[in-house]
């Protein structure tokens, strides 16, 4: 797992880089062997897995909103649309995600059950995935790492009054310096600048909303996909 959450190197990394093609191709791990996808997952609810100081600001623990999320890795651009609710989330990409069992638009997280879903639309099948914390994008200001939290002021981001933030970081041995604008009235991540090299996140046209339910759960009338050689051992 080392160095993939912040992309260097970015053999399975979820979120640190990406290219503007009509079908992604990058990968995030095999599961089973041989699938292939790459996401934009972002990181919820779970602050247990970063380190906070007293000058991280308070958190609401069930930000519920919409908004496009616009990712840039070495001058390349990922978009998606992003519906969260508490520890669930809703991607809609921008340009499919190719996987073994065919194309994906529709990524759910699940981090209350640890994982990802890719919704097969011509299959009508899900495809489950383990997700895990650290691979995912944040929405609240905790980084995984987090050593030293510096406010520096207030600011605006994405048309909100938001606290810039600068935020040092050591994760697996990687040292990394972000600058992020956190929103003042829900705390949530409106931005996040990397210092070290081309990489930033930013949530735009974001609205704060209760959202439905039925997002996150599994599509009337799909079917989850199993491994053949778990059918097998079960078998």
């Amino acid at each position: 797992m080392a160095l993939k959450l912040w992309g260097i190197p970015l053999k399975f990394s979820r979120w640190s880089s990406s290219n503007n093609k009509n079908v992604h191709n990058q990968s995030i791990r095999s599961y089973p062997a041989g699938l292939w996808a790459v996401g934009l997952s972002v990181w919820l609810t779970l602050p247990l897995f970063a380190q906070s100081g007293p000058s991280t600001p308070s958190i609401p623990p069930q930000a519920e909103f919409s908004a496009s999320l616009v990712k840039q890795v070495e001058g390349r651009k990922s978009e998606a649309q992003v519906f969260a609710k508490g520890d669930r989330l809703r991607l809609e990409y921008k340009y499919a995600l190719k996987t073994e069992l065919g194309l994906s638009s529709i990524e759910i997280i699940r981090l209350d059950k640890r994982e990802s879903w890719f919704l097969l639309a011509q299959r009508r099948q899900i495809l489950p995935v383990p997700v895990k914390p650290e691979e995912i994008l944040p929405i609240q200001p905790p980084l995984p790492g987090e050593k030293l939290r510096t406010l520096l002021g207030d600011a605006t981001a994405v048309g909100r009054a938001a606290k810039l933030y600068e935020v040092r970081t050591d994760y697996n041995g990687r040292n990394e310096r972000f600058y992020e604008w956190v929103d003042i009235e829900t705390g949530v991540v409106l931005k996040l600048v990397s210092q070290d090299r081309d990489w930033s996140i930013e949530y735009l046209r974001i609205r704060f909303s209760p959202q439905p339910d039925y997002y996150f759960d599994e599509p009337a009338g799909y079917k989850r996909w199993v491994p053949q050689s778990t059918m097998k051992e079960r078998g």
